[in-house]
């Protein structure tokens, strides 16, 4: 199926979605002052759903810094609504947020030489309403697909509440490997461990999520070491009508930012 084939149509919910993007812009977060706006959007966001006891530890950790690890603000009309960190995990650098509470079922997957991604700290402010609220999830997971083509996963990993593993499966064929874990310490919550098989599922999922699309030099500036890309820009303007073949508008703002 060419490009142009694969566009969505008009009205249809990922179009919807691919209108939105065209108001998005991406921050990776590598700054104090970027870190403090991230600490506050997870506590008004977990706050809401009682996920953790919210002391300065929970909202900012040492895996915030890792080497393997990408932080990302998610700018709508300019204003920060959503975040994910995305942890790159391999059998030499296995550090992530699933690997504190699902040690033992990674390690297997990364004993076998797997590379995995891992999105965790996702969190979206939640006086946001109406469309705008459906489609956040969307829009924030798209770092995560962007960084397993990126980093040519094998698998990509979903740490989440037993309530949301149908969405992950529906969006990302996502297969359970742990149904329910109770008692996951600094969480208030039960978990499950989901993960997706990266190869071959790509063609699928942006047939329907026309957004995950991206463009090489999108995924570069994202992820590359910054000695890689030195002059990127402080925010990335995201590349899904580019790559589907569709120039328009986002042509037009990436032209316009230089």
């Amino acid at each position: 199926m060419g490009a142009d084939e694969r566009q969505a149509e008009p009205g249809t919910f990922s179009e919807k979605l691919m209108q939105l993007l065209d108001r998005v812009e991406y921050r990776r977060v590598e700054t104090g002052e970027d870190m403090e706006d991230i600490a506050r959007l997870r506590y008004k966001a977990y706050k809401a759903v009682n996920l953790m006891e919210l002391t300065g530890s929970t909202l900012i950790d040492d895996l915030d810094f890792d080497s393997h690890a990408y932080v990302f603000g998610i700018y709508l009309d300019e204003s920060l609504v959503s975040t994910v960190r995305v942890h790159h995990v391999t059998p030499d650098h296995r550090a992530s947020t699933s690997g504190i509470i699902f040690g033992p079922e990674i390690d297997t997957f990364l004993d076998a030489g797997l590379v995995l991604i891992d999105p965790g700290r996702l969190a979206v402010d939640p006086e946001v309403l109406g469309d705008e609220m459906r489609a956040l999830p969307y829009l924030t997971l798209r770092p995560v697909a962007m960084a397993c083509e990126y980093f040519s996963a094998d698998r990509c990993l979903t740490a989440c509440r037993p309530r949301h593993t149908a969405f992950y499966k529906r969006i990302f064929a996502s297969e359970t490997v742990v149904a329910c874990r109770e008692n996951l310490g600094v969480y208030n919550a039960d978990g499950a461990l989901l993960v997706a098989r990266v190869r071959g599922q790509r063609p699928s999922i942006l047939d329907r999520y026309p957004i995950f699309d991206s463009e090489p030099f999108e995924r570069r500036m994202m992820f590359a070491d910054r000695s890689e890309v030195p002059f990127a820009p402080l925010t990335i303007l995201p590349t899904a009508r580019i790559a589907q073949g569709s120039y328009g508008r986002a042509y037009s703002r990436g032209s316009a930012s230089g």
